[in-house]
């Protein structure tokens, strides 16, 4: 018996709710496992320092030293889930995607209807004059990518720590999840706020939840998969 494909059987609108663990399998760390981001430190600095607001504008150059080590994977390729959810978005089952990570492969997979709430590293701006840059601008850039137009500093378009997420992304990640009757998450913990709220505002029939360890969401949902997120969709 197929759980997860049984458990889809007459969807019609189905929305991905998507963490760190998606893109484990693409060669990118999570946040909390042993090689994760939060047990990288510099200099005695814990990533949660080294990624926040305050951090940036004191002291730009450690961040970006930081940033271009441990955060970039730009050689990084959509795996088997993200591939999955492109699929189903073509033939009108998923409707949208929403993501708390940063590393754009369900844009490079081909969903289109994604909801990156914490912002790409494709995307980025001077915090002078405005002017977009991409991923190699910044990978090319030694040091502080600084704007060639201005000079002034060019920040990746990304939610630092103490920063709200993009108000345009959460009202239609929230609006997505209000209008679908399947919700799946997945590779999440769903400890980050005010993400996680999004959930909230579900009132479909199925709460699919699939993911390592337990979460908040395990107790009210249709059902529960304690395993790794990629092989499950290799059985959809």
């Amino acid at each position: 018996m197929n759980a997860p494909s049984e458990a889809l059987q007459g969807a019609r609108r189905i929305v991905f709710f998507g963490g760190a663990g998606v893109s484990v399998p693409s060669g990118i760390p999570d946040f909390r496992g042993e090689n994760g981001l939060y047990a990288k430190e510099y200099d005695g600095l814990t990533a949660e320092m080294l990624l926040s607001h305050s951090f940036f504008c004191l002291h730009p150059d450690i961040f970006y030293d930081f940033y271009k080590k441990h955060m970039l994977y730009p050689n990084a390729k959509p795996n088997i889930v993200h591939v999955r959810l492109a699929e189903m978005e073509r033939t009108g089952r998923v409707t949208a995607v929403v993501t708390q990570n940063i590393d754009g492969l369900h844009k490079k997979a081909g969903s289109r209807n994604v909801f990156e709430l914490h912002g790409s590293v494709y995307e980025n701006f001077c915090m002078g004059c405005g002017k977009r840059f991409g991923l190699d601008f910044i990978l090319k850039s030694p040091g502080v990518p600084r704007c060639p137009e201005c000079g002034d500093i060019v920040r990746p378009e990304v939610t630092l720590y103490g920063e709200p997420p993009d108000h345009w992304f959460m009202t239609g990640a929230c609006r997505e999840i209000s209008n679908c009757d399947t919700l799946i998450v997945a590779g999440t913990s769903l400890s980050v706020e005010p993400a996680a709220s999004c959930l909230e505002y579900f009132r479909g029939r199925r709460l699919i939840v699939i993911n390592r360890n337990e979460t908040p969401a395990d107790a009210r949902a249709t059902l529960v998969l304690h395993e790794d997120v990629a092989k499950v969709f290799e059985t959809l």
